[in-house]
């Protein structure tokens, strides 16, 4: 299927490729998780050391609900998920909304992205000040969110000019 007039030849390719790899991360972090929940010497291919392991992040207090949640509800409580649950959410909203050429889908896309990459920046942060560790499926994620969101501001741009010209 070919582009849409106006619309930058890469965004889609790049928007399946993101949100693949987005996908593709999230369900690895969800299965880390849940494995290292029913056996804590379970040990992921992400885990390199002592300072670079990704369940140690995982299953921390800010691996469900960004470690806010839990502030106001029991931390098992339906609300509190995993936040490669959330990601899963995300990546399949981002590639859904994608599909459509309408204005409000692209700002959709836009503040969604603009979302998880605040949530990047903050638990980028806590990785690094809090955790003291070096999570490579998170970072990975964290990347990806900022080409998602420079992709999204592309095509939110590209967009508005087509409506600009028809209408």
């Amino acid at each position: 299927m070919a582009a849409a007039p106006g619309m930058p030849t890469w965004e889609r390719k790049a928007r399946i490729l993101l949100v693949l790899l987005g996908l593709v991360l999230s369900v690895y972090a969800l299965h880390v998780e849940l494995s290292r929940e029913r056996d804590p010497e379970y040990r992921a291919m992400c885990d390199l050391g002592e300072s670079v392991s990704c369940s140690k992040v995982f299953t921390s207090r800010w691996g469900r609900g960004f470690g806010l949640v839990q502030l106001f509800l029991p931390r098992d409580s339906v609300l509190n998920q995993p936040n490669s649950v959330l990601g899963i959410l995300f990546y399949t909203l981002q590639m859904g909304l994608g599909l459509s050429l309408s204005k409000k889908a692209a700002l959709a896309l836009v503040l969604s992205s603009w979302v998880s990459v605040a949530g990047s920046i903050y638990l980028a942060s806590i990785l690094a000040f809090v955790l003291g560790d070096f999570c490579m499926v998170c970072v990975s994620t964290y990347i990806i969110n900022f080409a998602l969101l420079y992709t999204n501001l592309k095509r939110k741009k590209a967009i508005d000019g087509m409506k600009e010209k028809t209408g």
